[in-house]
C-alpha cells in the first residue's frame, strides 16, 4: 500500500473517531442502570429488562424552583443517569439553572458534552473561553426564549444581569457530562494543592491563596 493511500486511511480513521467522541450508540432498546450492581464499566450494567418499569424513564420536580441562598446564587438541578436510570448509554441528559438576581454559575467546564441552554425567564450573560493559544471570551445576553450552545469541555459561566429571578434549561449530549467547578477544582481539592505551586501558578502570595482555599 502507498504512503498516500496509508495517509488517506489514517485521516478517515481519524474524522470518524472525531466525528463520534460522543457516548456510543446503545446496542439494544435501553440499558437501564443497575445502580445496585457492584460491577463498574464505562456506564452502569443493565437492569433485568423483565424487571424495568415507566418509573425508571421518568423524573419529577423539574418545575420546583432551585434554592438560591447561597455564595453563588444560583442552583443546578440534573437529571442525568444518577437521578433517571433510563438514561443509562442514551447519550443525552439535561438540568434547571435557577439564578437569583445577579447570581452566577461560575466558571466550569464539562468533560464529556456539548451543552445547549434556553431560558426560560430573565436575562443571562453567558459565555466560554476557547482554547490555547487565543483564550478569546465568546459572551453574549440571553433573554427569555433565546438559545446559546457551549461546546464540550470549554470553560463557561453564567450570569443573571437581571434583577428578577431568571430560570434557564440546559440539555447535555452524554448521560454523565460532569461538572468540574473551576474554583472548587483548583482551591478546594482534597488534599489541597499546596499553596506554593497556586502562588506560582496565580503570580499572587502565598497568603492570598491560603485566603480562597479557606471559602472552599
Amino acid at each position: 500500500m502507498g504512503k498516500h493511500m496509508i495517509f488517506s486511511c489514517f485521516l478517515a480513521l481519524t474524522l470518524f473517531n472525531v466525528a463520534f467522541a460522543t457516548d456510543p450508540m446503545p446496542l439494544q432498546d435501553f440499558c437501564v442502570a443497575d445502580n445496585s450492581s457492584p460491577v463498574r464499566v464505562n456506564g452502569a450494567p443493565c437492569k433485568d429488562p423483565k424487571l424495568v418499569t415507566a418509573e425508571d424513564f421518568f423524573f419529577t420536580g423539574l418545575n420546583i424552583p432551585g434554592n438560591t441562598s447561597n455564595a453563588f446564587g444560583s442552583k443546578v438541578t440534573t437529571v442525568s443517569v444518577a437521578e433517571m436510570p433510563g438514561l443509562n448509554t442514551l447519550g443525552v441528559s439535561m438540568a434547571r439553572i435557577d439564578f437569583a438576581p445577579k447570581g452566577v454559575n461560575p466558571p466550569l467546564f464539562h468533560p464529556r458534552a456539548t451543552g445547549i441552554l434556553t431560558v426560560l425567564e430573565g436575562t443571562l450573560l453567558v459565555g466560554f473561553v476557547t482554547s490555547n493559544p487565543e483564550n478569546r471570551l465568546i459572551t453574549k445576553v440571553v433573554q427569555k426564549g433565546d438559545v446559546f450552545v457551549i461546546p464540550v469541555g470549554l470553560v463557561h459561566f453564567h450570569r443573571n444581569v437581571g434583577d428578577t429571578n431568571a430560570v434557564a434549561v440546559a440539555a447535555y449530549s452524554s448521560q454523565n457530562p460532569d461538572s468540574t467547578a473551576i474554583g472548587k477544582a483548583v482551591f478546594g481539592s482534597t488534599p489541597l494543592i499546596s499553596d506554593d505551586v497556586l502562588a506560582k501558578a496565580f503570580q499572587v502570595n502565598r497568603n492570598t491563596i491560603d485566603g480562597i482555599q479557606s471559602k472552599f
